[in-house]
């Protein structure tokens, strides 16, 4: 989700980019016989744009919060424990360079032409939303993962919610949790998000919550 999330962003930022030099410059286009500093619907496009960055990372934010509440009720599960020390540093370093980036993105919008400020206010709502969920998530072990009886949940910058009906395999390949499902459908989650001291019980408790005789676990772990 997370990783989709950050593509979108990246190709709508290209033709932003653009658009944006094009009236910061305003630069002629003899085709349209304007410069982009005097088009007649740039406020309008830039509007849009901006609310369009802005909902999708609105909706990043909506998951997020919504996974970390989520796991965060401990007694609605089976197994529930904070995420690893390694994975939870990997994490606040992408999320603080995914911060940054966005705050840069926006700032360099905004100093091109202050006209792009709907845009810019899209790309730093997301980088003001990765901090202050990064400082939340890490404090007093909110990023965590969880068993209940019809799904795992994980909640960290990203969510990943598997779900035991319909599942067909459970195996690990070298970092990776992967999860087979009838109709050819995989699911993963990294298996650094379980702590190495309680791994074999996260898989214990797992085993106990799926039918083994319809699903098959691989013991290499």
């Amino acid at each position: 989700m997370n990783k989709f999330i950050n593509v979108l962003l990246l190709f709508i930022l290209f033709p932003t980019m653009l658009f944006t030099i094009w009236v910061g410059f305003d630069l002629p286009v003899e085709f349209f016989r304007t410069s982009g500093g005097q088009l007649q619907y740039r406020f309008k496009i830039f509007l849009v744009i901006g609310l369009l960055v802005f909902i999708i990372n609105l909706r990043r934010t909506i998951r997020r919060w919504m996974g970390l509440r989520m796991v965060n009720q401990t007694n609605k599960f089976k197994w529930n424990e904070p995420m690893s020390k390694e994975r939870i540093q990997r994490v606040q370093v992408y999320t603080l360079l995914e911060a940054m980036v966005l705050f840069f993105v926006g700032t360099v919008l905004y100093n091109l032409t202050s006209e792009a400020w709907m845009p810019a206010i899209g790309f730093w709502f997301g980088a003001a939303d990765n901090l202050v969920f990064l400082l939340v998530g890490s404090s007093n072990s909110r990023f965590r993962a969880g068993v209940t009886k019809k799904a795992i949940v994980v909640a960290d910058r990203d969510v990943s919610l598997i779900y035991f009906s319909g599942l067909r395999k459970i195996s690990i390949q070298q970092d990776t949790i992967y999860f087979d499902y009838i109709k050819d459908l995989q699911l993963t989650f990294p298996l650094a998000c379980i702590p190495e001291e309680k791994r074999e019980e996260f898989f214990q408790v797992l085993e106990a919550q799926v039918d083994t005789d319809r699903v098959f676990v691989t013991k290499n772990r």
